[in-house]
């Protein structure tokens, strides 16, 4: 995730494929962590950096400059070996690079205009699709091999979703989300889920990418914010929970499999069974857990959720509770991990674990 603003010392924020590392990129360079220990594992400074991706826990990276000196052009790709130091191949394009992702199979070049699909090993061109104006850079990728997927904008005055499938190399579907322009979207690691977010921040919604239909919805808010990052739990189907987070400085969680139970519920019902499925809102207050001041208000923050578990509770009954590990960089140059407990009640607990300066710590 790349930063808009250049009054922040962090200009992206990138976590690898199964969270567990993740890298940052500054003006001064860049720097890869280890994300379940804090340890600073590599670091180079040579320039300012815009985009910075990595291949699992691999000595590959794909760096993109941010344009502060020729050698390190917005337009240029660099595949970056950490063990040697060097670059193993560069891709120049006519245009700035708003985005990249990489798996084991397929490397993705987003710019403002078109997106390239590789292939990561021989680096041919598979294919080439022609998108919406997308300055911001908005994408969003499902690494699984079985699931692969990439979501683009597909419309560049309402919340439409281009979904194409990067192994089969066609487009999967198109989905109509909202009414105004995205600010924000994820898909789940195995590729089932989508969830968007419009330029609102209102309402946040979740779509079932093989039937191309609209799940879940959530209310954020009341009034507009701009969500900077979505996050689904790792799942090998449905996952847990959501976690969002946007301009308002609040971390929000989202009950996915709360809101199952209850629309289960509601279909064994007589008014249930007479309403469509497509009429699945879910704007219960039971299903949204918030941290308020989880970040400063205003400073852009990236969350993933690296871990959810069910544990037992310290209650005599030894309930089972949903435990979840959320990982946030702010832009400001900090690493928070907060763990959110929410018991059979659906009552919701918030501890912070970690906290430490990105920029500070040394090798």
């Amino acid at each position: 995730m790349a930063n808009s603003s250049t009054s922040n010392p962090i200009l992206c924020a990138s976590f690898n494929q199964d969270n567990s590392c993740f890298a940052i990129g500054t003006s001064d360079g860049f720097r890869l962590f280890d994300a379940n220990t804090g340890r600073l594992l590599f670091e180079r400074a040579i320039g300012a950096f815009r985009i910075v991706e990595m291949l699992f826990s691999t000595s590959l990276l794909a760096i993109v400059g941010a344009g502060e000196q020729p050698s390190l052009s917005p337009r240029r790709l660099c595949l970056f070996n950490t063990t040697t130091g060097m670059a193993l191949r560069e891709l120049n394009f006519l245009t700035s690079i708003v985005s990249v992702h990489v798996n084991r199979k397929r490397l993705i070049v987003v710019l403002q205009e078109n997106t390239y699909i590789y292939d990561i090993n021989s680096l041919a061109i598979l294919d080439t699709i022609d998108t919406v104006p997308n300055i911001k850079g908005l994408s969003a990728f499902s690494p699984s091999l079985d699931g692969c997927f990439l979501a683009l904008p597909a419309n560049a005055t309402k919340g439409s979703v281009l979904v194409y499938n990067v192994m089969d190399l066609q487009s999967h579907c198109e989905i109509d989300a909202h009414k105004s322009p995205l600010s924000a979207l994820v898909l789940s690691s195995n590729g089932m889920y989508l969830a968007t977010a419009s330029e609102q921040g209102t309402i946040i919604r979740v779509h079932l990418v093989a039937e191309a239909t609209k799940s879940y919805s959530f209310r954020r808010g009341t009034y507009p914010s701009t969500i900077y990052s979505l996050s689904f739990g790792p799942a090998t189907e449905l996952p847990d929970i959501l976690a969002a987070t946007s301009s308002s400085g609040s971390l929000h969680v989202f009950s996915l499999g709360f809101a199952i139970n209850q629309r289960g519920r509601r279909s064994n019902s007589f008014l249930g069974s007479l309403l469509p499925n497509s009429v699945s809102d879910s704007l219960d207050p039971a299903h949204h857990r918030i941290l308020h001041n989880a970040v400063p208000a205003g400073i852009r923050s990236y969350a993933v959720i690296r871990k959810v578990e069910k544990v037992a509770d310290k209650s005599p009954s030894e309930a089972l509770v949903c435990r979840a590990t959320i990982s946030l960089i702010t832009y400001n140059g900090y690493f928070l991990e907060y763990i959110s407990n929410i018991n059979q009640h659906g009552e919701c607990s918030w501890n912070l674990e970690r906290e430490f300066n990105l920029l500070t710590v040394v090798q």
